[in-house]
């Protein structure tokens, strides 16, 4: 099941910000389970990030704020928060990650085609740019695999989402009837046109630098993926 909805509306920029990817490890599975709380708080059931992150078909990524070494400003854990997370720690995990974590995204690459499974952002971070930049690394990774098209779901209501992923070229196909099993809502699909196509390309790298101008990014996929 998708998690595309909470994304934010770039009507307003506060500003350049600089943001790093890199692949999801167990270390980050903290961080990301806070972030998909918040953005989908009556989602079931929550993604096991440890099992996906062994899915050979799976590519999981997250963002970072570049220079910020420590999670300083994320609120304080509570002593017993804390030592529970200890205690329910499996044996040989990885400690929580302390670099601060914006967002995260997931993409299955189903045969010829990758598939978005989740793209979320930490609500403080919303509205810079970052939902746009996951977007540009999960179209730039489908070319990288030689993947035809990028897809998704959204739920119907959300406006923001549809705007952003119209921004990048992708196209409504189809709906899922009551996809959503919180408030039966339908799911719009959307795709890419053909990857290999001119005019997709011409239109991708053209958004790609509107989106480098307006937030102060240079971007390109992680050293980490290879």
């Amino acid at each position: 099941m998708a998690r595309t909805e909470q994304l934010e509306h770039e009507a307003v920029s506060p500003g350049p910000t600089r943001f790093a990817l890199r692949r999801m490890t167990e270390a980050d599975i903290p961080q990301v389970m806070d972030i998909e709380r918040d953005s989908f708080p009556s989602m079931w059931p929550k993604t096991a990030y440890s099992r996906e992150l062994k899915n050979k078909l799976a590519r999981y990524f997250v963002l970072v704020e570049k220079g910020r070494e420590e999670h300083d400003d994320a609120p304080a854990e509570g002593g017993l928060r804390k030592k529970l997370r200890r205690l329910l720690r499996a044996e040989g995990e990885a400690p929580p990650t302390r670099r601060l974590i914006i967002g995260a995204v997931g993409i299955w690459l189903m045969v010829d085609q990758a598939h978005v499974v989740t793209i979320a952002v930490r609500e403080a971070f919303r509205r810079q740019g970052a939902a746009g930049l996951m977007l540009i690394a999960t179209v730039e990774l489908a070319m990288v695999e030689g993947m035809d098209s990028v897809t998704l779901e959204y739920r119907r209501s959300s406006e923001p989402a549809r705007a952003l992923y119209d921004r990048f070229g992708f196209l409504a196909v189809g709906a899922r009837p009551q996809y959503y099993s919180d408030t039966k809502e339908d799911a719009i699909i959307m795709t890419t046109p053909p990857l290999r196509s001119k005019s997709f390309q011409e239109k991708f790298l053209r958004l790609k630098g509107q989106h480098e101008r307006r937030w102060g990014e240079t971007y390109g996929l992680p050293e980490s993926y290879w």
